[in-house]
């Protein structure tokens, strides 16, 4: 092993050097945090505002408690010249797509300048940021070859160790999760996962090249997505033949090999994400992913769906006659619902509430939810629509999507969707849901978790 990079781990060790971690977001912090332990940390972050809210000890995400700060050998800055007392560095910062539904690598190329400027000979830079195989190579590496000087493989060395946190999971944490290690070359691998066993106590699995590593965490999320689409697909079809979908899936999962998923919204930062950082790479390769494209498409347009059938079925005593028949054939996975076109004067003082716009239950995030668009779809019609969640920050709401949050519901209404089933809202039970419905009124149910509702009112779900 080349002296240089040997004495890396027991100078962590020792803490004759420091870890740093680039990007204090769901994955960093954690990450962060643990390997503050049993190393001196420095965290790295552009947001002024969160690393003073962290020097207090202080998630903004609710995920991590006060008593996870303390003790810990960390210090958080906005300056990025601190990474000059690192030498294994890790870069977990977000990887989007843009509003072409195209990889936006610029938080990553950002974070990688930032490393970049500092670093040394002997230092060692690992991603764990969701990218398609290659990227690393091929994006990253250039970036900090060009503005270090130095040639990756002998002056400085590469990992890639895909993030794997679940937000709002406590049984699957980064300690008791196996963590993918890889690295550019064997001493690097070697290196990377005797640091990450530091910290997740379940072990590594090492990937024979980065680009495994990549292909693994893309395909990871890929396969859940795919997965929900098709029941999503199944519900749509299910409703217009008058089944039962969760009818369905109970039946089926008493075949011991049958998938137990459901359908669902899918949005956040990873799976409604991830499979177009693939898409892209399979185009770039001139190769079309009929699979994974039309999942997307189908799980992109759920919201959408759910509105419409919230609709129909909200206007079907005015407007349709037989209103629980299938719906028409039309734009999207579902058709346009039955009184779309209906009067504005049959849908004046309809009121809809929707509880839960966090992109998933129990989180505070709300990137790239899809309750959004359960909200743009019903408004369109005119609907009043009060929109409810006692994790979202409503300024964020409103900046992001131009909805404003109601502090709580307010009276009964003629429809009420449970989008998101927060915690708090499966412990009102049924007794506590039916108080917000009006006489007659329709609860839509997205995940089915409340089915007993049906013999009270009027009831709908995926």
């Amino acid at each position: 092993m080349d002296i240089l990079f040997s004495k890396i781990y027991g100078e962590l060790m020792e803490g004759r050097v420091k870890l740093a971690v680039v990007g204090l977001g769901y994955v960093g912090l954690p990450l962060a945090l643990e390997f503050a332990r049993f190393v001196d940390v420095v965290g790295v972050d552009v947001d002024e505002a969160l690393v003073a809210k962290l020097w207090k000890g202080v998630d903004p995400n609710g995920e991590i408690g006060a008593d996870s700060f303390e003790g810990r050998r960390i210090s958080f800055t906005t300056n990025p010249a601190e990474l000059k007392g690192a030498r294994f560095i890790v870069v977990a910062v977000p990887t989007p797509v843009d509003r072409h539904n195209k990889p936006d690598l610029s938080p990553l190329l950002s974070a990688t300048k930032s490393v970049g400027k500092y670093l040394k000979r002997g230092d060692v830079v690992v991603y764990e940021s969701t990218v398609y195989p290659g990227c690393t190579e091929e994006e990253c590496v250039p970036v900090l070859e060009s503005l270090s000087g130095l040639k990756c493989g002998v002056d400085f060395k590469v990992g890639y160790s895909p993030e794997r946190i679940n937000p709002g999971d406590t049984e699957h944490s980064l300690q008791n999760t196996v963590k993918i290690v890889s690295g550019c070359d064997g001493e690097t691998l070697d290196l990377v996962a005797r640091v990450y066993e530091l910290v997740v106590k379940a072990g590594v699995h090492r990937a024979p090249a980065m680009k495994v590593a990549e292909a693994a965490k893309i395909i990871e999320n890929t396969q859940r997505d795919v997965n929900i689409a098709l029941m999503n697909e199944l519900s749509i079809l299910f409703n217009r033949m008058g089944i039962n979908t969760y009818d369905v899936l109970k039946a089926a999962g008493t075949k011991w090999n049958f998938l137990p998923f459901t359908p669902g919204l899918v949005g956040g930062h990873c799976i409604g994400v991830d499979p177009y950082y693939l898409v892209h790479k399979a185009a770039a390769l001139k190769y079309h992913t009929q699979m994974v494209a039309s999942g997307r498409f189908v799980n992109d347009s759920m919201g959408g769906y759910i509105a419409k059938q919230t609709v129909k079925r909200l206007l079907g005593a005015r407007v349709v006659s037989g209103a629980a028949g299938a719906a028409p054939s039309g734009a999207g996975p579902g058709g346009a619902a039955a009184g779309a076109a209906a009067p504005a004067a049959s849908r004046a003082g309809l009121r809809v509430l929707v509880m839960g716009f966090t992109y998933k239950e129990n989180v505070s995030d709300i990137r790239n939810t899809r309750v959004a668009d359960i909200v743009n779809e019903l408004q369109s019609y005119n609907l009043q629509v009060d929109v409810v969640d006692p994790k979202a920050d409503g300024a964020e709401v409103l900046d992001e999507y131009g909805i404003v949050l109601a502090p709580k519901a307010e009276g009964m209404y003629d429809a009420v969707i449970l989008a998101v089933a927060h915690k708090e809202y499966r412990e009102m039970r049924v007794e506590g849901l039916s108080a917000l419905i009006a006489d007659g009124g329709l609860f839509v149910d997205v995940r089915g978790l409340f089915r007993e509702m049906e013999e009270k009112f009027m009831y709908w779900s995926l």
